[in-house]
């Protein structure tokens, strides 16, 4: 398989992901600012989970620009990678329905490190494939994105850790807060160094 083929699949599959989680929304009955207010901790839930995916799918079409080849085992590992992402829709609905939940913001949690896992375990392997490891730019942003993929993680981790003890909503707190201070940040200033 191609790299261009298993991008546009990865691309169809994340753009069918991301359109369910809206479809998910629940509809104000009566339709009122008062009952679309009440609402509010749904469309947190929906913005976070949307532009979450987004940046993921931002950031792996940065890192397969310079990838010359892949192998049987990154398709594995995409579909590994897809497969938790999947879920994305259903944790969010489980999130919205019932924000202050640990179950539900755990679970929720589970599937953004099962993700986050599966795509480090991508990106690992495609930098260590012989045709890709020519690429300055590979190895180059390989290293620089480790540095915060490991407060990422951690933060995660974390955000995990406080969802089954002691602040249940802590998960989609976390996810925000690592999307806003580190995710975003990076990949801006990522790109400006491309260039």
């Amino acid at each position: 398989m191609t790299k261009e083929r298993l991008a546009a699949f990865t691309d169809a599959i994340l753009a069918i992901i991301m359109t369910i989680l809206v479809l998910e929304l629940k509809k104000p009955n009566p339709i009122s600012w008062e009952n679309l207010w009440q609402l509010r901790m749904n469309f947190f839930a929906y913005t976070i989970s949307f532009f979450w995916l987004g940046a993921m799918w931002v950031l792996l079409h940065r890192n397969w620009h310079d990838i010359k080849s892949i192998s049987n085992k990154t398709v594995w590992q995409s579909l590994l990678m897809l497969f938790f992402s999947s879920f994305f829709p259903y944790a969010t609905n489980l999130v919205a329905s019932d924000f202050n939940n640990s179950a539900a913001q755990s679970f929720y949690g589970i599937i953004v490190i099962a993700i986050s896992c599966s795509n480090l375990w991508m990106q690992s392997d495609l930098s260590h494939i012989k045709e890709n490891q020519k690429a300055e730019a590979i190895q180059t942003f390989s290293v620089k994105k480790s540095r915060w993929l490991k407060l990422d993680m951690f933060l995660k981790t974390l955000g995990l850790f406080l969802s089954l003890t002691i602040w249940s909503s802590a998960m989609m707190y976390t996810v925000l807060f690592v999307s806003l201070a580190i995710v975003f940040p990076n990949s801006i200033t990522e790109e400006k160094k491309a260039k």
